[in-house]
């Protein structure tokens, strides 16, 4: 991605997140890149193009950190503790974008249809781990799918707990608090 690009890149998602998406417009945001509207519209055809790409572009980042992490780790304990830590990094470090898909997920917009596709996307790696320790008998026979959204629902309220800590946080220890309490819950002792 070149200079320009991540230029709107980054500006967009601070102003999605900070304004809303439809609080903000596209002479906005040029306005706040120092770029004209052709050389943004060189880059993206639409406002919705860059929220499009925001989410899908920063979910897959936490995917594919996760399913590496995740390939690492051996026992089911490592796999959680690698999903929450991933998860809490990112949220950690992009907290704009979090806070963006967390305005997004909802409404009936082709963009909020959108944001819960990627999101969907992100929860099923949980699920599958989940499934496959359920097989073997490593976790409590739980509803996966729920279980797979309340872990990925405990980390994006890390963004709250970066709020409320006045932006201190420990990500590795937070991370390890939250795997532990999840592992408490269901896995078979």
């Amino acid at each position: 991605m070149n200079r320009t690009k991540r230029r709107i890149f980054e500006i967009s998602m601070d102003l999605f997140a900070k304004k809303g998406y439809d609080a903000t417009s596209i002479e906005e945001i040029t306005s706040v890149v120092g770029i004209a509207k052709g050389t943004l519209y060189y880059h993206f055809t639409s406002k919705e193009e860059i929220l499009h790409y925001l989410m899908v572009d920063g979910l897959k980042l936490l995917e594919h950190s996760m399913e590496l992490k995740i390939k690492k780790a051996n026992t089911i304990e490592e796999k959680i503790y690698a999903i929450i830590l991933v998860e809490m990094k990112v949220v950690a470090r992009y907290e704009n974008l979090i806070s963006l898909i967390m305005n997004e997920v909802c409404g009936n917009e082709k963009r909020n249809k959108k944001c819960r596709e990627c999101v969907y996307e992100c929860v099923n790696i949980i699920e599958n781990v989940l499934e496959v320790a359920q097989k073997n008998d490593e976790i409590i026979d739980c509803d996966i799918r729920t279980t797979a959204f309340e872990i990925f629902g405990i980390i994006c309220s890390g963004v709250m707990l970066k709020y409320k800590s006045n932006g201190e946080m420990d990500v590795n220890i937070v991370a390890k608090q939250c795997a532990d309490t999840i592992i408490r819950g269901i896995i078979k002792k």
